[in-house]
């Protein structure tokens, strides 16, 4: 037996033992929708092509082991994204016509290319790799289901207006990465206070921007990240007070939104 049919057979077995754990964590925390629910979700996603760039490598094994049917995956993350981000699916939500997904042997970890509703994501089979090291299937799980909410949150989430784009604008640009590690820290896509990042600014973007929307979301208004998509149709053109002032009130300034977050989680020491 060659040394990649041995690999093949431990990844299988340690795969099986892992993946009857992870089916029993996600049945004691799955949620019931209906069919109808999930069919008016799903009007927003069109074709989904799968394509394995390397059905050959350790990573594709794991992944395939792990995800038996891709596109039933990710037709169920694009809901939770879906779901997070807008109030019904009969909101101002774009439609994706085609999502073209694939797997392929890269350095990199994952990335969302694409426009006009026809999107494509690349997820590396070497990260899957790296994230299976001491056989941790959880972590495989846990890593593939974070990343693709990020992705996917890219294809259906609202974009701010009348400021310029992601690629000329630090305040799009932020916002739009923020957002995207928001509903992926909202769904659980994160470790926790180990994955915060600590200091930084509302303007970072990525978990910085990520984890303060959520820090708000848990302790302001339940609604608040779906009101700060919605904000982008509504504060034209766009601006971070405008948008906390449409999302919470007249009140909030970002600034000081960020101060009293940083507080709360300790960043920022206060005298007694």
């Amino acid at each position: 037996m060659n040394q990649m049919k041995k690999t093949l057979i431990n990844v299988t077995f340690v795969l099986t033992v892992g993946l009857m754990m992870v089916a029993c964590q996600t049945s004691k925390s799955s949620r019931a929708v209906s069919p109808q629910t999930i069919s008016q979700w799903n009007n927003h996603l069109g074709k989904v092509v799968f394509e394995d760039k390397a059905p050959d490598s350790k990573g594709s094994a794991i992944y395939h082991a792990l995800i038996p049917d891709p596109e039933a995956y990710i037709r169920k993350v694009a809901r939770e994204v879906m779901q997070t981000l807008y109030f019904s699916p009969s909101d101002s939500i774009p439609q994706c016509k085609r999502l073209h997904y694939i797997i392929r042997d890269d350095n990199g970890i994952s990335a969302k290319g694409g426009g006009n509703g026809f999107v494509d994501i690349f997820y590396s089979t070497r990260h899957v790799e790296r994230s299976f090291q001491n056989n941790d299937t959880s972590r495989v799980d846990f890593e593939t289901r974070g990343v693709l909410l990020h992705e996917l949150t890219h294809a259906f989430q609202l974009e701010p207006q009348g400021i310029g784009g992601y690629g000329d604008n630090k305040v799009v640009w932020a916002f739009i990465e923020g957002m995207a590690d928001a509903v992926r820290v909202a769904n659980g896509g994160f470790h926790g206070e180990q994955d915060r990042p600590k200091g930084g600014s509302y303007t970072s973007g990525y978990r910085n921007t990520g984890y303060f929307f959520d820090w708000v979301r848990r302790t302001k208004d339940k609604n608040f990240l779906r009101k700060m998509n919605r904000s982008t149709l509504e504060v034209v053109p766009w601006s971070w007070d405008g948008a906390v002032k449409y999302a919470l009130g007249k009140k909030y300034t970002m600034d000081g939104l960020w101060r009293e977050y940083q507080v709360a989680v300790g960043d920022i020491k206060t005298k007694k």
